[in-house]
């Protein structure tokens, strides 16, 4: 039973490809430094393989890639740095128009904390508190309201 038509195809492409990739590969030669002996015997001043010789008449010299140099694996990126852990914990409590936020500060730096509440009703006015410095083991207590329902409530953190 024959090979069908698409195979035959696919392999003879195959085969061209792998060639294409390894034809340089055999063609190219150590170049032996001054005083040594190349390949069969050859000297520095040897002549090139048989097939580059055109390519290379204009060129002053051959290039040379010491395979030395070429990593075997890419440089690995280096981890950034480790955050430095901050900010108070904040427990917010809504009831009704009123919202609470109770923080404490458990880290070594400094946390500047602010409340925020949205309220629900389109005219009743959104509030945004000032910042208030929350220190190492410190606690503060932040409170706002709405004039009616309160839609959310939140606490951000900033560096101090």
């Amino acid at each position: 039973m024959g090979a069908r038509p698409s195979r035959a195809v696919s392999l003879l492409v195959t085969s061209v490809a792998l060639a294409a990739l390894l034809i340089p590969g055999a063609v190219a030669q150590p170049v032996p430094a001054a005083g040594e002996q190349g390949i069969g015997g050859q000297g520095v001043g040897s002549r090139l393989p048989e097939g580059i010789e055109g390519q290379a008449a204009g060129a002053e010299g051959a290039a040379v890639v010491d395979l030395a140099e070429i990593p075997a694996e890419p440089p690995v990126p280096s981890a950034p740095p480790a955050r430095e852990l901050f900010g108070a914990d904040c427990d917010t409590v809504i009831e009704a128009s009123q919202v609470t936020a109770y923080c404490h500060n458990s880290f070594p730096r400094t946390d500047l904390v602010r409340l925020h509440v949205e309220c629900d009703r389109w005219w009743d006015v959104d509030g945004d508190g000032a910042a208030v410095a929350v220190g190492p083991a410190g606690r503060v207590e932040l409170s706002g309201r709405c004039w009616k329902e309160v839609r959310s409530a939140w606490v951000s953190h900033e560096p101090g």
